[in-house]
Protein backbone atom coordinates (compact mmCIF):
# COMPACT_ATOMS: atom_id res chain seq x y z
CA UNK A 1 0.00 0.00 0.00
CA UNK A 2 1.02 3.53 -0.77
CA UNK A 3 2.82 5.46 2.26
CA UNK A 4 0.12 8.57 1.21
CA UNK A 5 -2.86 5.86 1.17
CA UNK A 6 -1.88 4.14 4.11
CA UNK A 7 -1.95 7.04 6.30
CA UNK A 8 -5.04 8.71 4.84
CA UNK A 9 -6.83 5.06 6.07
CA UNK A 10 -5.35 5.55 9.32
CA UNK A 11 -6.54 9.51 10.14
CA UNK A 12 -10.01 8.02 8.77
CA UNK A 13 -9.84 5.65 11.89
CA UNK A 14 -8.63 8.09 14.33
CA UNK A 15 -11.60 10.17 13.63
CA UNK A 16 -14.12 8.25 14.41
CA UNK A 17 -12.94 8.12 18.24
CA UNK A 18 -12.34 12.06 18.28
CA UNK A 19 -15.57 12.53 16.79
CA UNK A 20 -17.07 10.71 19.03
CA UNK A 21 -15.32 11.81 22.51
CA UNK A 22 -14.21 15.23 21.49
CA UNK A 23 -17.87 17.11 22.04
CA UNK A 24 -18.13 15.81 25.42
CA UNK A 25 -16.66 18.98 26.80
CA UNK A 26 -15.48 22.83 25.91
CA UNK A 27 -12.05 21.75 25.31
CA UNK A 28 -10.60 20.81 21.98
CA UNK A 29 -10.62 16.87 21.25
CA UNK A 30 -6.66 15.84 22.09
CA UNK A 31 -5.10 13.14 20.07
CA UNK A 32 -1.67 11.83 21.56
CA UNK A 33 0.75 11.21 18.85
CA UNK A 34 3.41 8.22 19.94
CA UNK A 35 6.07 8.62 17.16
CA UNK A 36 8.49 5.75 17.28
CA UNK A 37 11.28 7.56 15.63
CA UNK A 38 12.13 11.56 15.65
CA UNK A 39 10.00 14.59 14.00
CA UNK A 40 13.12 14.99 11.66
CA UNK A 41 11.96 11.31 10.41
CA UNK A 42 8.85 11.06 10.28
CA UNK A 43 7.65 14.99 8.83
CA UNK A 44 6.62 13.42 5.62
CA UNK A 45 4.22 11.06 7.44
CA UNK A 46 3.10 13.64 10.19
CA UNK A 47 2.33 16.59 6.96
CA UNK A 48 0.24 13.78 4.81
CA UNK A 49 -1.52 12.63 7.96
CA UNK A 50 -2.61 16.54 8.95
CA UNK A 51 -3.85 16.87 5.15
CA UNK A 52 -6.00 14.14 5.61
CA UNK A 53 -7.49 14.99 8.87
CA UNK A 54 -8.05 18.38 7.58
CA UNK A 55 -10.12 16.50 4.55
CA UNK A 56 -12.05 15.33 6.93
CA UNK A 57 -12.84 18.76 8.84
CA UNK A 58 -10.14 18.26 11.46
CA UNK A 59 -7.41 21.18 11.76
CA UNK A 60 -4.46 21.28 14.42
CA UNK A 61 -5.16 24.43 16.86
CA UNK A 62 -8.58 24.97 15.32
CA UNK A 63 -10.70 21.84 15.93
CA UNK A 64 -8.02 19.67 17.12
CA UNK A 65 -5.39 19.56 19.58
CA UNK A 66 -2.30 17.31 19.37
CA UNK A 67 0.19 16.31 21.44
CA UNK A 68 3.51 14.86 19.85
CA UNK A 69 5.78 12.81 21.59
CA UNK A 70 9.21 10.89 20.21
CA UNK A 71 9.97 7.62 21.10
CA UNK A 72 13.32 7.65 19.44
CA UNK A 73 13.68 3.78 19.43
CA UNK A 74 13.66 3.43 23.18
CA UNK A 75 11.23 1.00 24.96
CA UNK A 76 11.48 2.93 28.75
CA UNK A 77 11.03 6.34 26.53
CA UNK A 78 7.68 5.24 24.99
CA UNK A 79 6.12 3.62 28.53
CA UNK A 80 7.13 6.84 29.63
CA UNK A 81 5.15 8.62 26.88
CA UNK A 82 1.97 6.32 26.90
CA UNK A 83 2.08 7.35 30.61
CA UNK A 84 1.90 11.07 30.01
CA UNK A 85 -0.97 10.22 27.52
CA UNK A 86 -3.25 8.82 30.53
CA UNK A 87 -2.21 11.77 33.15
CA UNK A 88 -3.15 14.74 30.07
CA UNK A 89 -6.56 12.52 29.90
CA UNK A 90 -5.98 12.80 25.43
CA UNK A 91 -9.02 11.72 24.00
CA UNK A 92 -7.33 9.04 21.57
CA UNK A 93 -3.93 7.59 21.11
CA UNK A 94 -2.12 7.18 17.65
CA UNK A 95 1.02 5.05 17.97
CA UNK A 96 3.25 2.60 15.14
CA UNK A 97 4.84 -0.67 15.89
CA UNK A 98 3.98 -3.50 17.84
CA UNK A 99 6.21 -2.77 21.04
CA UNK A 100 4.91 0.78 20.88
CA UNK A 101 1.46 -0.56 20.60
CA UNK A 102 2.32 -2.88 23.43
CA UNK A 103 3.18 -0.08 26.05
CA UNK A 104 0.30 2.18 25.24
CA UNK A 105 -2.24 -1.19 25.88
CA UNK A 106 -0.21 -1.39 29.44
CA UNK A 107 -0.68 2.34 30.22
CA UNK A 108 -5.16 2.47 29.53
CA UNK A 109 -7.68 -0.10 29.04
CA UNK A 110 -10.19 2.88 28.42
CA UNK A 111 -8.57 5.77 26.06
CA UNK A 112 -8.73 4.70 22.23
CA UNK A 113 -5.61 3.13 20.83
CA UNK A 114 -5.09 3.23 17.07
CA UNK A 115 -2.08 1.67 15.74
CA UNK A 116 -0.88 2.79 12.27
CA UNK A 117 0.83 -0.86 11.79
CA UNK A 118 1.37 -3.32 13.93
CA UNK A 119 2.56 -7.33 13.64
CA UNK A 120 -0.20 -9.89 13.58
CA UNK A 121 -2.94 -8.52 16.70
CA UNK A 122 -3.91 -11.57 17.92
CA UNK A 123 -1.03 -13.80 17.92
CA UNK A 124 0.70 -10.32 19.77
CA UNK A 125 -1.45 -10.88 22.44
CA UNK A 126 -2.87 -7.03 21.25
CA UNK A 127 -6.51 -8.07 20.21
CA UNK A 128 -8.79 -11.06 21.49
CA UNK A 129 -9.59 -11.93 17.65
CA UNK A 130 -10.06 -10.36 14.23
CA UNK A 131 -13.86 -10.88 14.19
CA UNK A 132 -14.23 -9.63 17.76
CA UNK A 133 -11.26 -7.20 19.36
CA UNK A 134 -12.82 -5.99 22.10
CA UNK A 135 -10.86 -3.95 24.09
CA UNK A 136 -10.07 -0.26 23.01
CA UNK A 137 -7.46 -1.33 20.31
CA UNK A 138 -8.00 -0.60 16.48
CA UNK A 139 -5.63 -0.09 13.59
CA UNK A 140 -4.09 -1.54 10.22
CA UNK A 141 -1.84 -5.15 10.59
CA UNK A 142 1.35 -5.79 8.24
CA UNK A 143 1.22 -9.34 9.57
CA UNK A 144 4.74 -9.99 7.24
CA UNK A 145 5.40 -13.47 8.75
CA UNK A 146 3.91 -15.20 5.20
CA UNK A 147 6.23 -12.94 3.59
CA UNK A 148 9.38 -14.01 5.08
CA UNK A 149 10.37 -17.09 2.17
CA UNK A 150 9.42 -14.78 -0.70
CA UNK A 151 12.17 -12.25 1.21
CA UNK A 152 14.74 -14.90 0.98
CA UNK A 153 14.11 -15.89 -2.40
CA UNK A 154 14.72 -12.34 -4.06
CA UNK A 155 17.78 -11.72 -1.57
CA UNK A 156 19.33 -15.18 -3.09
CA UNK A 157 18.72 -14.33 -6.18
CA UNK A 158 20.71 -11.08 -5.48
CA UNK A 159 23.31 -13.19 -4.13
CA UNK A 160 23.42 -16.45 -6.02
CA UNK A 161 26.05 -17.77 -3.29
CA UNK A 162 23.77 -17.04 -0.22
CA UNK A 163 24.83 -20.22 2.19
CA UNK A 164 24.53 -18.12 5.69
CA UNK A 165 22.06 -15.36 6.23
CA UNK A 166 22.04 -12.83 9.03
CA UNK A 167 18.93 -11.57 10.34
CA UNK A 168 19.04 -8.23 12.83
CA UNK A 169 16.04 -9.34 15.24
CA UNK A 170 14.46 -6.59 17.33
CA UNK A 171 14.80 -7.80 20.91
CA UNK A 172 11.83 -7.69 23.34
CA UNK A 173 9.46 -8.04 20.23
CA UNK A 174 6.69 -10.72 20.02
CA UNK A 175 6.34 -9.48 16.39
CA UNK A 176 9.61 -9.71 16.11
CA UNK A 177 9.88 -13.15 17.42
CA UNK A 178 7.23 -14.56 15.18
CA UNK A 179 8.91 -13.26 12.30
CA UNK A 180 12.08 -15.34 13.20
CA UNK A 181 10.58 -18.48 13.45
CA UNK A 182 9.11 -18.16 10.23
CA UNK A 183 12.37 -16.95 9.00
CA UNK A 184 14.33 -19.47 10.16
CA UNK A 185 11.79 -22.51 9.33
CA UNK A 186 11.82 -20.81 5.41
CA UNK A 187 15.75 -20.84 5.49
CA UNK A 188 16.07 -24.13 6.56
CA UNK A 189 13.67 -25.16 3.65
CA UNK A 190 16.41 -23.49 0.98
CA UNK A 191 18.92 -25.02 2.91
CA UNK A 192 20.65 -21.80 4.53
CA UNK A 193 21.53 -21.37 7.82
CA UNK A 194 20.55 -18.22 9.46
CA UNK A 195 22.52 -15.88 11.81
CA UNK A 196 20.13 -14.32 14.30
CA UNK A 197 21.63 -11.04 15.83
CA UNK A 198 19.67 -9.54 19.20
CA UNK A 199 19.10 -5.27 18.08
CA UNK A 200 17.89 -3.40 21.03
CA UNK A 201 19.53 -0.23 21.13
CA UNK A 202 22.28 1.61 19.12
CA UNK A 203 25.04 0.25 20.30
CA UNK A 204 23.94 -3.48 19.40
CA UNK A 205 23.74 -2.38 15.65
CA UNK A 206 27.12 -1.61 15.53
CA UNK A 207 28.30 -4.55 17.84
CA UNK A 208 25.69 -6.80 15.37
CA UNK A 209 27.38 -5.60 12.00
CA UNK A 210 31.00 -6.53 13.64
CA UNK A 211 29.95 -9.89 14.61
CA UNK A 212 28.56 -10.43 10.97
CA UNK A 213 31.19 -9.09 8.90
CA UNK A 214 33.09 -11.87 7.23
CA UNK A 215 30.91 -14.13 8.36
CA UNK A 216 27.13 -14.09 6.52
CA UNK A 217 26.38 -13.81 3.11
CA UNK A 218 23.44 -11.60 3.01
CA UNK A 219 21.47 -9.85 5.66
CA UNK A 220 17.80 -9.70 6.55
CA UNK A 221 16.22 -6.78 9.15
CA UNK A 222 12.73 -6.48 9.89
CA UNK A 223 10.88 -3.25 10.50
CA UNK A 224 11.42 -2.67 14.51
CA UNK A 225 11.37 0.42 16.18
CA UNK A 226 15.48 1.03 16.75
CA UNK A 227 16.37 0.16 13.14
CA UNK A 228 14.08 2.92 12.58
CA UNK A 229 15.73 5.09 14.52
CA UNK A 230 19.42 4.54 13.21
CA UNK A 231 18.10 3.38 9.75
CA UNK A 232 21.54 5.77 8.22
CA UNK A 233 23.98 3.98 10.07
CA UNK A 234 21.91 0.01 9.20
CA UNK A 235 21.17 0.45 5.79
CA UNK A 236 24.88 1.75 4.87
CA UNK A 237 26.31 -1.66 6.41
CA UNK A 238 23.96 -3.53 5.06
CA UNK A 239 24.86 -2.86 1.45
CA UNK A 240 28.23 -3.57 2.20
CA UNK A 241 27.21 -6.92 3.28
CA UNK A 242 25.15 -7.37 0.46
CA UNK A 243 27.27 -6.70 -2.21
CA UNK A 244 30.60 -7.89 -0.86
CA UNK A 245 29.50 -11.43 0.56
CA UNK A 246 31.33 -12.95 3.16
CA UNK A 247 34.44 -15.40 3.25
CA UNK A 248 34.34 -18.77 4.19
Amino acid sequence: MRRRTFISSVSGVVALPLAARGQQSGKLPTLGFLGSNNSAAQSQMIAVFLQRLRDLGWTEGRTIAIEYRWAEGRAERAAQIAADFVRLKVDVILTSGTENVIEVKQATSTIPIVFAAAADPVSTGLVASLAKPAGNITGLSTQQTDLAGKCIELLREAVPGLRRLGVLVPGGSPGAALDLREVQASARALGLETVPIDIRGAEDITRGFETLGGHVDGLLTKPCRVISAYRGKADSIQVLLLVSGAAS
